[in-house]
């Protein structure tokens, strides 16, 4: 869940600097462009914490079982 949150923060990050670098102009101001940027970095930051922490779960069950 995070990791996609955090993929739908990235793109609108993207979609944003897409559409002030083609001459369109931005939605977000640059205080919002900030925002998005840190709750991007903290939904993902959130995935791969929970991703390690199933990782090591599983690893560490195979070597009980040892």
């Amino acid at each position: 869940m995070s990791l996609a949150v955090s993929s739908v923060l990235a793109a609108v990050f993207v979609l944003n600097v897409a559409l002030g670098a083609s001459g369109s102009g931005t939605f977000l101001s640059d205080l919002q462009e900030m925002l998005v940027l840190l709750a991007d970095s903290i939904a993902f930051t959130v995935a791969i914490l929970r991703r390690e922490a199933q990782a090591r779960g599983q690893r560490d069950q195979s070597h009980q079982q040892d």
